[in-house]
């Protein structure tokens, strides 16, 4: 064999299609677009497009609703956090927040921290530091010795803080 006479096995490049060359080819006349109007031309780009009436995508009834402003948490079951523990990717000694949660692979995502369901059975005394629990859940991890702080602060906090703010402004302007 030489070098001038390698080739590629048979059938491993297939040569492409060459349309609009007679009609003994199989793809002459039309070239495989069948006949007139706007499709069997280039540049066609129609997806939805209806003629003139309303599409459909455009008639049926709008659903649901999309929050900008709710909080995204990574939701963990005390269920889970117990057999991380049991398993030893958790240490139930230490203070178990989001970072620790991120480290052991529990807690996905959640750029607003970590919410605590109560799911499932929590045997150890662990101390949480999470932006959210359930009610549940703070009873079975108080019930089992351990201790839940919340950081976020609850709407009631939120709407205290900007009254407390919009007064303050307030105060300046008659001052000026």
């Amino acid at each position: 064999m030489k070098l001038n006479e390698l080739r590629d096995n048979e059938g491993a490049r297939k040569s492409r299609m060459r349309v609009g060359r007679g009609i003994g080819s199989g793809k002459g006349k039309t070239s495989g677009r069948g006949q007139k109007g706007q499709k069997s031309r280039s540049g066609v780009a129609i997806k939805g497009f209806e003629g003139g009436q309303m599409p459909l995508h455009m008639r049926l009834p709008k659903r649901g609703f999309n929050n900008p402003f709710a909080k995204d948490f990574a939701e963990v079951n005390l269920g889970m956090i117990q057999k991380f523990i049991d398993a030893g990717k958790i240490d139930a000694k230490k203070l178990v927040d989001h970072e620790a949660l991120k480290a052991a692979g529990l807690a996905r995502g959640g750029k607003d921290g970590v919410r605590l369901l109560g799911k499932g059975e929590l045997k150890d005394k662990v101390k949480f530091s999470v932006a959210g629990a359930s009610k549940g859940a703070v009873s079975a991890v108080e019930k089992a010795g351990g201790s839940v702080e919340v950081t976020l602060p609850t709407n009631l906090e939120v709407k205290a803080a900007k009254a407390e703010a919009t007064a303050k402004r307030l105060e300046k302007k008659k001052k000026k």
